[in-house]
């Protein structure tokens, strides 16, 4: 029997293209229509914030599939086509263009953008954001010897192009308002790690700052902080987070609550209508809560088990969070998910920076972060996943295999 459906998938993201390869992978046979707002093929991000920020080469290794595996998969690739709204009563999205697209089952992979700052000077040209493979192409750009960058935050982006910048012989100055980088997610006695790689390699860290305004004529000649101070500046790159960009879920009437609410298999308060990726706040059924993951890793794998729930199929459980980074000589892993108040227990040499650190609740451990230690991913994932009490002095012991204290 022919299938008739047709499913659309809203977004040209490595979710979004993932989502479409499953669901071909799955023997579904009805029309597939993808509908991307850039003018590219969907690729992956990490490159814009790494290798392809450095050196600018190899770009086409970001894209997940190239033009000729869509049409061999008989999926409907539309670049450069925004979606405006989602008629759920007429089951049928209609584009800026006003075309309208029916659909059976509706997939909503529409990410995150990069929050921006409301600040006098703000709209300065050099003052930049990083999402897309045109904004990575001006921030390389503007990494030039000797030229005088800022960075707003000190976040998992802003650390990263801020590596690239010093790779590059710019002068780097981060402005952080936290104690530390990073010390949400990673806490003070891990954060301070990342802290002092980047002071050593000659970066201005400043923490507990604010930013009152970017000064400039045109283009940034400088940013004003709070006590007064003007940091010089010839680029200024805003890295202060990203929000997922809930305005046609919002506009169709779905539950939404920092991301489009869903549940574990992606399935919204419509129930034939998905999302997947940045977007998606949903529940983690072995974290017992929602989690809403802006990694790589998540849109790599979230269609795995979003997908088999739009033909109506039982999917894989969930993976649990991972996400990496590279910056100057420390590559690190991270797996899980922890509180700020789980205890940290290290295995290895912090200052050395060859550790692996585990977040513990009860004995259990919640995350654990492998930096420059490798091939342990596993071992880590199933000592979370087996929700054991281990002892934690032999937790930190380099010479107890992991695998031994589950």
């Amino acid at each position: 029997m022919t299938d008739d459906r047709t499913f659309v998938v809203v977004g040209g993201g490595l979710a979004g293209a993932k989502s479409v390869e499953a669901l071909r992978e799955l023997g579904f046979e009805g029309r597939v229509v993808l509908l991307g707002g850039e003018a590219h093929l969907p690729y992956e991000r990490p490159p814009l914030s790494k290798d392809y920020l450095k050196t600018g080469e190899n770009l086409q290794d970001a894209f997940v599939h190239d033009e000729q595996w869509y049409a061999d998969h008989d999926i409907e690739v539309r670049t450069g086509t925004v979606v405006a709204s989602v008629d759920r009563s007429g089951k049928a999205v209609v584009t800026e263009a006003g075309e309208r697209v029916g659909y059976d089952r509706l997939l909503l992979a529409t990410g995150s953008s990069p929050r921006r700052l409301t600040l006098p000077g703000a709209d300065l040209d050099g003052v930049l954001t990083l999402r897309t493979i045109e904004d990575s192409q001006a921030i390389r750009a503007a990494l030039q010897p000797g030229r005088r960058v800022v960075l707003v935050g000190g976040g998992w982006i802003g650390l990263e192009v801020a590596a690239a910048a010093r790779e590059a012989g710019a002068e780097v100055t981060v402005l952080e308002s936290l104690d530390l980088p990073l010390v949400r997610v990673l806490g003070p006695k891990v954060a301070q790690v990342f802290a002092e790689l980047h002071r050593e390699r000659g970066v201005d860290l400043r923490t507990g700052v604010t930013v009152e305004a970017i000064e400039g004529d045109g283009s940034p000649t400088g940013v004003r902080l709070g006590d007064g101070e003007v940091v010089p500046a010839d680029t200024v790159i805003v890295g202060i987070g990203a929000a997922p960009v809930v305005t046609l879920a919002e506009q169709a009437g779905l539950e939404v609550d920092n991301g489009i609410l869903a549940d574990e298999a992606g399935r919204t308060s419509d129930p034939d209508i998905f999302a997947v990726g940045d977007v998606a706040n949903v529940h983690h059924p072995f974290l017992g809560r929602r989690i809403r993951v802006e990694h790589w890793a998540n849109a790599l794998n979230q269609p795995s088990w979003v997908a088999p729930a739009m033909l109506d199929q039982d999917g894989p459980e969930p993976e649990l969070p991972y996400f990496f980074t590279d910056q100057y000589d420390l590559g690190m892993e991270y797996t899980g998910m922890a509180d700020p108040e789980d205890e940290v227990v290290v295995r290895g040499d912090l200052e050395t920076r060859e550790f692996i650190a585990f977040w513990t609740r009860d004995g259990r451990v919640t995350a654990g972060m492998n930096v420059n230690v490798w091939d342990v991913t596993e071992p880590i994932k199933a000592l979370i996943r087996s929700r054991a009490q281990v002892d934690l002095q032999r937790l930190a012991d380099p010479d107890v295999a992991l695998g031994t204290l589950v």
